[in-house]
């Protein structure tokens, strides 16, 4: 009686038995060593990519604003207090007008040299580690592809193994690894690209403010009106 009424609570009073649950690559093996190398690669791309968020949010300043506070401050002679507010100040533009102030005395030529070996210096950090995002960018689809290769091959050689017959389960997960690698792959080729181009765009935005500063530290140090343009690095 008890075994009645317990095969009744489990099998559904319409007759029909439950579906199956679907495989999933974890139930024969786990998503394949390039899944997991995928998922490290997107894992750095993402940490690139908050990293340089947080620094071009932290360099890129109002140079107009700070230009014209330096400037008041040198109209009272007052050099050490310049120097302050510039080491004061984050970013490139704020060492870029320092090192025109320092060179104030050598001459325009020698305040154009000191402002080019600034740039030198502040446009690699700039660009650092954008080519990373960019590699991604290319790498990743072929790695998802290579997951795929490796997903339907683990497939095939179960067949085989198997003399023509295997397990649904076990060809459903090397499907879906397949599918996984493909899909995370091209995700991570689609998030980097668009980062890449994106933070390339900060880079340009900061160079073009690095510019237009240089310019008019130039003038600012030397009271002349040149409005000849100098790009650093």
């Amino acid at each position: 009686m008890l075994i009645t009424a317990l095969l009744a609570a489990a099998i559904p009073t319409n007759g029909t038995t439950p579906p199956p649950i679907p495989a999933t690559p974890a139930d024969s093996g786990g998503y394949g060593l390039l899944f997991w190398l995928l998922v490290v690669l997107a894992g750095i791309a993402v940490s690139v990519v908050v990293e340089r968020l947080l620094y071009y949010h932290r360099v890129q300043i109002d140079s107009a604003q700070f230009l014209a506070g330096v400037r008041n401050v040198l109209k009272r002679d007052n050099v050490i207090e310049a120097i302050s507010i510039c080491d004061a100040t984050p970013g490139p533009v704020s060492r870029l007008v320092k090192a025109a102030i320092l060179s104030r005395d050598a001459g325009r030529e020698r305040i154009e040299e000191a402002i080019k070996e600034v740039g030198q210096v502040e446009v690699p950090r700039l660009e650092a580690h954008l080519t990373l995002l960019a590699t991604f960018a290319q790498v990743a689809p072929l790695i998802g592809l290579l997951g795929t290769l490796a997903g339907i091959g683990g497939t095939f050689r179960r067949l085989q193994a198997g003399s023509g017959f295997a397990a649904p389960v076990d060809l459903f997960a090397g499907v879906w690894q397949a599918l996984y690698s493909a899909g995370l792959g091209i995700a991570i080729a689609v998030v980097s690209y668009a980062a890449y181009n994106y933070l390339v765009s900060r880079v340009k935005a900061v160079v073009l403010d690095m510019e237009r500063a240089s310019t008019d530290a130039v003038k600012m140090v030397t009271g002349s009106g040149d409005t000849t343009v100098i790009r650093p690095g």
